[in-house]
C-alpha cells in the first residue's frame, strides 16, 4: 500500500496498512489468508490494534492508453503507454521511457483544456521533453516544524542515508530516503528512484553535550548526535546527588594537641 506525499510531518509507516471497520481508522494488519480473484485478490486480515478479522478486496484499476509526444531536441515521436486508470500525472514530473528520462511539459484533458495535474482516465495526451535532470521532493524538519521543498539534480546523482548535505545555504542530515518500494536510513539511492527524502537539522555539538549514558542514548536515537553506531558511554566519577558544576569546598584538618 502506497504512502501519500505528506507536506507536513513525517508520516508513520505501518505494516499492511488498511482500514479497520472496528477501529474506524487506518491500522496495521496481519495477513491470514490470500485468495486470487482474477487479476486481484481477497485478503483475510487481522487488525493488530483490536484483533478484528475481516476481508479486504483488492482489485487493480483497469488499464488505459495515453498518447505521449516525446520531444528530444528538434525531434519528436508519438508513443502510446499503458498505465493504470487512477495513476496521476503532474507537470514537471520525470519518468523513464526507452532508457531515457522525460519531463512532463503539458497535460491535455479529454475536455480539451490544459491542466497541471490529473488522473490518467481524464487525460487525452501528454507532451514531455527529454531531460537529464530529476526533481527530488524533500521534507525538512527543524525541531517540531516540518516544511516541504523540491530540488533539481542530475539523474546520476546519488544520496546516502545519514549523510550530510547542503540545501539553501544550510547543512542538513539525511534522516531517511523513501523510494517506491520502501525506506532506507543508511543505503544509497539514485535520484530517479527517490519518492521523498527526509532531512533533519544536524546537532550542534557546541550547544548540546549529553552528561549521562541515558541522555546520550536518547539523543542518539533522536539523531541529535548524528550517526554513531557505537556510542561511547561518558565517564562518570561524580557521586550521586553532587552537582558537578558547583565548586567543592575545601576543608582543613584540625591539628591534635
Amino acid at each position: 500500500m502506497d504512502e501519500g506525499d505528506d507536506w507536513g510531518e513525517e508520516e508513520e509507516v505501518l505494516d499492511n496498512a488498511t482500514y479497520c471497520p472496528s477501529c474506524d481508522e487506518m491500522t496495521a494488519h496481519d495477513i491470514l489468508r490470500e485468495k486470487k480473484v482474477g487479476n486481484g485478490a481477497d485478503f483475510k486480515v487481522r487488525c493488530l490494534v483490536c484483533q478484528h478479522v475481516h476481508t479486504v478486496e483488492f482489485r487493480p484499476p483497469p488499464p488505459t492508453n495515453i498518447p505521449f509526444i516525446l520531444t528530444d531536441g528538434p525531434h519528436s515521436q508519438r508513443v502510446v503507454l499503458v498505465v493504470d486508470a487512477d495513476e496521476e500525472f503532474v507537470v514537471g514530473d520525470v519518468f523513464e521511457e526507452a532508457e531515457m528520462l522525460w519531463r512532463i511539459h503539458q497535460i491535455e484533458t479529454k475536455s480539451e483544456r490544459m491542466t497541471r495535474a490529473d488522473s490518467a482516465k481524464n487525460i487525452a495526451r501528454i507532451t514531455a521533453l527529454r531531460t537529464d535532470m530529476v526533481r527530488v521532493k524533500l521534507t525538512l524538519t527543524r525541531g517540531e516544524d516540518s516544511t516541504a521543498d523540491v530540488i533539481v539534480v542530475p539523474q546520476d546523482k546519488t544520496f546516502t542515508g545519514s549523510h550530510l548535505m547542503e540545501h539553501n545555504g544550510e547543512t542538513w542530515r539525511i534522516r531517511a530516503i523513501h523510494t517506491g518500494s520502501g525506506r532506507t536510513m543508511r543505503g544509497t539511492v539514485e535520484a530517479p528512484d527517490i519518492k521523498r527524502m527526509y532531512l533533519h537539522e544536524p546537532p550542534n555539538p557546541e550547544h548540546f553535550t549529553p552528561r549521562t549514558p541515558r541522555e546520550r542514548r536518547q539523543a542518539w536515537k533522536e539523531g541529535r548526535l548524528g550517526h554513531n553506531p557505537n556510542p561511547e558511554r561518558p565517564k562518570e566519577h561524580v557521586k550521586k546527588g553532587v552537582n558537578p558544576n558547583q565548586p567543592r569546598k575545601r576543608t582543613r584538618k584540625k591539628k591534635r594537641d
